[in-house]
């Protein structure tokens, strides 16, 4: 964790001064996974002074509130933005334009906005519809991290500790509003990385996006065959991991999916010229084919787990 986000203990026992947070007031729309545990990430380094919550459903900011995530739901939108230092969008991105178009007429001179989607060039379009000339303050971004389950009840602090958090800011941004919004990732754990925002849609639509598709497609294609019941009671570790995200939120990924559709339908392509190649080599019987293709995917996927941190 960044080393701006830690009180100094007391020493010789000399009084510690009363911490400041970084962040007086904090509005999170969507109190789930990703904006829960970003509200909760910020509590427990002490970095927030309120969290105010919006949602679509009364339910989950009821849940929100018990869980110590919000501090109190918001209910009139331009009030609770006007003032607050930091807003975090962290709905699927198919409903990022509509929160857009209700907080621009509201923000603060002095409110910084991001997000939390997975995909950006849509996102950046609809900032540069509905912010206009306060474009600048808003920041986009997408922490790396996640889980099968969603909701409240799912949010917790050590979400992004140690996990990637891509920025990919706009030439409008300032130098503050960049770091501030660096600042409250980095207060969460969490390791920042920047990107365009074309080159994040193409790199995530390869390495995020279509293996999400692909595990949705398999576990679909399965479950339509009427003997289903007869492969899924065979069905074991290998099935489990490569079919793990397909138990994802389905409203999530299908907005994704067609948010970054130009990317991954070319990332979808590429992946279809391998399988015809496969294919074509399972027809001949060319077993040195095969095992040389197994053999580099073996040495590239040691490689990337090798690469990694220790989760």
């Amino acid at each position: 964790m960044s080393s701006h986000c830690v009180d100094t203990p007391a020493v010789n026992d000399t009084p510690v001064h009363q911490h400041t947070p970084r962040f007086g007031k904090v509005v999170v729309f969507g109190v789930g996974l990703i904006g829960g545990s970003f509200a909760l990430a910020l509590k427990a380094a002490g970095e927030v002074g309120e969290v105010v919550g919006f949602g679509r459903r009364l339910g989950s900011l009821t849940q929100a509130l018990e869980l110590g995530i919000l501090d109190r739901a918001g209910f009139n939108v331009g009030q609770e933005v006007s003032n607050a230092d930091l807003v975090l969008i962290a709905t699927p991105v198919g409903k990022t334009a509509e929160i857009m178009a209700r907080i621009a007429p509201c923000l603060g001179a002095q409110t910084v906005v991001t997000d939390a989607g997975s995909t950006k060039g849509d996102v950046v379009a609809a900032a540069r519809a509905h912010f206009g000339d306060r474009l600048g303050q808003f920041v986009p971004a997408h922490p790396i991290a996640g889980a099968e389950n969603s909701g409240a009840l799912a949010a917790r602090a050590d979400l992004y500790r140690q996990k990637q958090v891509v920025l990919t800011p706009l030439p409008e941004n300032t130098l503050a509003n960049i770091a501030r919004v660096r600042a409250a990732w980095e207060c969460c754990g969490a390791l920042i990385k920047e990107l365009a925002p074309a080159e994040h849609d193409r790199i995530f639509a390869a390495v995020s996006h279509l293996p999400h598709l692909l595990s949705f497609a398999l576990v679909h294609e399965l479950a339509r065959r009427e003997d289903q019941a007869l492969f899924f009671s065979f069905a074991a570790s290998g099935f489990r991991d490569f079919t793990r995200i397909a138990a994802s939120h389905p409203v999530m990924w299908r907005d994704i999916c067609l948010a970054n559709q130009a990317a991954l339908i070319d990332e979808l392509d590429r992946y279809r010229e391998q399988l015809d190649e496969l294919r074509a080599v399972l027809q001949r019987g060319d077993g040195a084919r095969l095992e040389a293709t197994f053999e580099a995917a073996r040495a590239a996927r040691r490689a990337w787990a090798e690469s990694r941190a220790p989760e």
